[in-house]
């Protein structure tokens, strides 16, 4: 039986050490509170250990696999590229490693108290941590809960050695043959290319009529045609029914048009969704109203039903995104030291890793218009942009979203090389107000994708230098 100890007493109590939770303990720290975060699991959450950073280093790999093997357009031949999937792991082990161990320094650094064990509400001021030897008590005056979400599972489609969620496919210790990829959000189609990239033969499943839903048509066409050109076979409006695993392999059989159809791989990745981890907390005892999906009511600072506890992150209502995570860490972090920050969710940026990469940000032109308002779109494409032929890459555009009467800036997309870095500047525009003459006054520096911006911004005030 767990030994229990005298309670220890905190100013206040992170519960998750996610991009959320640990954003949280160092701001709250800043600010002057003592602060003790408590994981279950290694520090950094999904998103540093199982989730954005190793995804991303796996479509880099195999994005890079792909330009190893040469350019006929550039001159570039290679005999033979070799492919050791083993270091490709222990690579994006490295970098994980790296991160996880920047969070531990970084909280070490504030002083931010680090426990490891499950966290249980006795309540509102009070929680017992638990771990494998012990159960200590907490006694806090605010807390935060940043506990994130995990992989929805189908009934018809439990998790096994050859069911996999994002986590299971991400560590297999070599390349499958043939994959099945149900659900095409943003990371069943992310890792369903990295893995095509590697030569795998990609059958993508999607209920919906389009794969990535969120962004515009147009843009998921690229991907689209680009994962058609990798040998990926793309399904949509089709239902997955249930899969049977043998020996070697699964199939899966789902439903298109009123018929069944069955196809096979060496692995299922199952990528429908996510949801929140607000179970076997305690909240229900203590009061913290959740909505039927589970995820938690909150206020514009994060402050749950219960005035002193706070929630975070992918356990409260809006998409489930890292960087959401952390702006609202350093929002519930300071009111509770008596600032008068709110949430604004004006702009948050969706970003996916494909190929060509996608991000938008605002409003889209037919969202803006559904919205009432009466709106100018204006594009600029990579294939006029100097950086972007040197870079080979001539797919793709960047597209800004304006309001007719006055030229401010409400949206933005971008379809094509190195767009993840590239949006930003369109949602510091939103954020401050700024109009297109602004943007194409701003002097870009030549030749880079950020011209781009301002060529998009020209060709909406009507005077386009470099396109006609």
């Amino acid at each position: 039986m767990a030994a229990e100890n005298s309670p220890v007493k905190v100013d206040t109590l992170i519960v998750g050490a996610g991009p959320g939770g640990y954003v949280a303990a160092i701001r709250a720290a800043q600010l002057g509170q003592k602060v003790t975060i408590v994981e279950k699991g290694p520090l950094g959450g999904v998103c540093l250990n199982v989730g954005c950073v190793p995804s991303k280093a796996l479509v880099e790999a195999g994005y890079k696999y792909q330009n190893a093997k040469g350019s006929e357009d550039l001159g570039i031949t290679t005999k033979e590229v070799d492919l050791d999937f083993s270091k490709v792991q222990e690579w994006k082990g490295s970098v994980v490693n790296k991160l996880t161990s920047g969070v531990q320094a970084l909280l070490k650094g504030n002083k931010v108290d680090i426990v490891n064990g499950k966290a249980y509400f006795v309540d509102e001021h009070t929680v017992k941590v638990t771990d494998e030897k012990n159960t200590q008590t907490y006694q806090f005056n605010n807390c935060i809960i940043a506990t994130g979400s995990s992989s929805i599972e189908i009934p018809s489609f439990k998790f096994s050695e050859r069911v996999l969620d994002s986590e299971g496919v991400m560590s297999l210790t070599e390349v499958p043959e043939k994959l099945i990829v149900i659900g095409c959000g943003y990371v069943g189609t992310e890792l369903g290319t990295a893995y095509a990239n590697f030569g795998t033969e990609v059958t993508f499943i999607e209920a919906a009529k389009d794969i990535l839903d969120g962004f515009e048509k147009q843009m998921t066409q690229m991907v689209k045609k680009n994962l058609k050109i990798k040998g990926a076979k793309i399904i949509t409006q089709a239902m997955p029914r249930y899969v049977e695993e043998t020996k070697d392999g699964v199939k899966v059989t789902y439903e298109t048009k009123g018929k069944e159809e069955v196809v096979e791989a060496d692995y299922a990745l199952v990528t429908v969704g996510r949801h929140p981890n607000t179970e076997e907390l305690g909240l229900e005892q203590i009061g913290v109203e959740k909505e039927d999906s589970g995820l938690i009511k909150i206020n514009n600072q994060g402050r749950t039903s219960v005035s002193n506890i706070f929630a975070v992150g992918d356990i409260v209502p809006g998409p489930a995104l890292a960087h959401k995570a952390s702006y609202e860490a350093k929002i519930a972090a300071e009111a509770i030291s008596g600032k008068k920050s709110a949430i604004d969710y004006k702009v948050i940026p969706a970003i996916a890793f494909t190929e060509p990469e996608l991000a938008t940000i605002g409003l889209t032109e037919r969202d803006a218009k559904d919205a009432g308002y009466e709106v100018k779109a204006s594009k600029f494409s990579f294939a006029a942009n100097g950086r972007a032929l040197s870079l080979n890459t001539p797919e793709g555009y960047v597209k800004l979203v304006s309001r007719k009467e006055d030229g401010i800036i409400i949206g933005g997309q971008i379809a094509g090389a190195r767009a993840s870095d590239m949006i930003t500047e369109i949602g510091m525009a939103i954020e401050a107000g700024m109009t297109v003459e602004d943007i194409a006054l701003t002097i870009h520096a030549h030749p880079t994708l950020g011209e781009m911006t301002m060529e998009a911004a020209e060709f909406g005030l009507g005077t386009p230098v470099h396109t006609m």
